[in-house]
């Protein structure tokens, strides 16, 4: 038989409500008190019934997190650093339970994950990586976001701009400095000299596609308002995987436009740009230059190491936790950008004579 809340207190000489308290979190309890409470609920084997919980507080301990893959080391690490922050391993503040939801980019799967969350009475949601721009979904999403938000469970957009809710509710952004990571990552191209700049996209129609691609024009146009153009035929949208950036860069050699530099739309699609240049006899940087973005643990040990953009996932998965459970006071507006910062390795280097070019 299951051991009951008034069990747990009698083991350890308190009242039930002090029993409440300690387990909730939030409430100030000596700590001695605390001691015996913990450690009766671990002599009794006590679980919390999470459903009956939920019922009376009108939301549970539980926090949905929406990552694009799960296997994608971007969302690995802003989930894994969100979830230790989640389950604090000091004794004040309560844990909180992460479910993690692989939507594969996917709108209706998107859609369909919160819906199972708010019918579990989710305590707070956080939707990790690009936004898929179609206003049919923008406006169903938002919807969607705002009622969860107005039952009282806390909503953070994390990578991903923010949407159109009301003020005064608890909708926090964070956000990537995606424009101006990829426009400082051209701009060290452009310094190199490299002036035939091939460009792998991500996804059309994702924000985080649109950000980069954006700020990787707006350098170029800066430098020579007719380079946009020139490089056009350089762009080629593909998906964020090994793979993409492979068939990608194949694409781009048949097309047989010059080029004596890559930029992929991440680190992962990088390598697979260098793996199509190497089995077509290219060297790295010596005949083409190749940059990423996202600065993931692998970039180091690249050969040669990658130049990339690094951005603060560990960071804005621990400052999701916190505003996902309170800890954390909304910013001015409920935006917070955070810095994207350029990370100059040796796949990069001034472009090949004439001569050698691709």
């Amino acid at each position: 038989m299951a051991v009951t809340l008034a069990e747990v207190a009698a083991h350890a000489g308190v009242s039930p409500a002090t029993v409440s308290r300690v387990l909730n979190g939030g409430y100030p309890v000596a700590g001695g008190t605390r001691t015996r409470v913990e450690q009766a609920v671990e002599d009794l084997g006590y679980i919390a019934n999470g459903p009956a919980r939920a019922l009376a507080a009108a939301t549970s301990d539980l926090v949905g997190v929406l990552v694009h893959d799960v296997a994608d080391s971007f969302f690995g690490i802003i989930a894994g650093s969100l979830q230790s922050a989640l389950a604090p391993t000091g004794r004040e503040g309560a844990r909180r339970l992460a479910v993690v939801c692989n939507t594969e980019g996917a709108p209706e799967a998107e859609l369909a994950y919160l819906a199972l969350l708010e019918g579990q009475r989710a305590g707070g949601v956080v939707l990790t990586g690009g936004a898929v721009e179609e206003p049919e979904h923008t406006t169903a999403l938002t919807a969607r976001l705002t009622r969860m938000a107005a039952s009282g469970a806390p909503v953070v957009l994390c990578g991903r701009p923010p949407l159109p809710v009301a003020a005064g509710l608890p909708v926090a952004t964070v956000m990537f400095d995606d424009h101006g990571g990829a426009f400082r990552l051209a701009e060290h191209l452009l310094t190199l000299g490299h002036r035939r700049i091939a460009y792998v996209a991500g996804p059309a129609g994702l924000s985080t596609t649109r950000e980069r691609l954006d700020g990787h024009r707006e350098a170029l146009r800066r430098h020579d308002p007719a380079l946009p153009e020139a490089c056009a035929p350089l762009t080629v949208h593909a998906g964020f995987e090994r793979s993409a950036g492979y068939d990608a860069t194949r694409e781009l050699l048949r097309r047989g436009e010059p080029f004596t530099a890559v930029a992929a739309a991440n680190d992962t699609v990088a390598t697979g740009v260098v793996a199509a240049l190497r089995e077509s006899g290219l060297r790295i940087p010596e005949d083409v230059s190749v940059a990423g973005f996202d600065d993931l643990p692998f970039c180091v040990d690249t050969a040669p190491a990658l130049t990339t953009v690094r951005l603060p996932l560990r960071e804005a998965g621990v400052l999701a936790a916190h505003l996902v459970t309170g800890r954390r006071a909304l910013p001015p507006g409920g935006i917070t950008t955070l810095p994207a910062e350029l990370m100059v390795r040796g796949s990069t280097a001034p472009p090949p004579t004439e001569g050698s070019r691709p």
